[in-house]
């Protein structure tokens, strides 16, 4: 396992003991990122991850929202939605990671902890957002390999 997969894993399970203990932040990345990261880099990476998540939390479930036709947010599956939250903060946040990455990262974190259907279901919200958020000119990715055409 490629060692932000890892880092991406320990967001995950800390977006969810945060959600459901409501313990605060730094001490579930106390708990969860600190105990089993050890690389500078991707222990920074998760710890950003995490609060960028928290921090813009409203405004990640107001763009799902949008694409939730005839269905409440609150039916989300709440491991799908955390990482939905994710994916829309590396969209928006993290210049350095192409979309197509994060899509495909997702989607093995919802099928390994989520429902049967939940990856399918998170890829298709995941590309239908990142073509608004494109056409929204919000999306800014800066580095080889990052530009991609529409």
């Amino acid at each position: 396992m490629s060692k932000r997969r890892r880092a991406r894993e320990n967001v995950l399970k800390s977006l969810y003991a945060i959600e459901l203990s409501g313990n605060p932040v730094d001490t579930v990345i106390d708990d969860v990122v600190l105990q089993t990261e050890g690389d500078k880099d991707i222990v920074d990476f998760a710890i950003k991850l995490i609060k960028k998540s928290i921090d813009h939390r409203k405004e990640f479930d107001e763009i799902i929202k949008k694409k939730l036709l005839n269905w409440d947010i609150d039916r989300v599956a709440l491991l799908d939605k955390i990482l939905l939250r994710q994916s829309i903060c590396e969209f928006l946040y993290f210049k350095d990671i192409p979309p197509k990455v994060t899509i495909n990262e997702a989607v093995e974190l919802a099928k390994k902890f989520s429902t049967k259907k939940s990856g399918q279901f998170v890829n298709g919200l995941l590309d239908s957002i990142l073509k608004d958020l494109k056409k929204e000119g919000k999306i800014s990715k800066k580095g080889r390999g990052l530009r991609e055409s529409n």
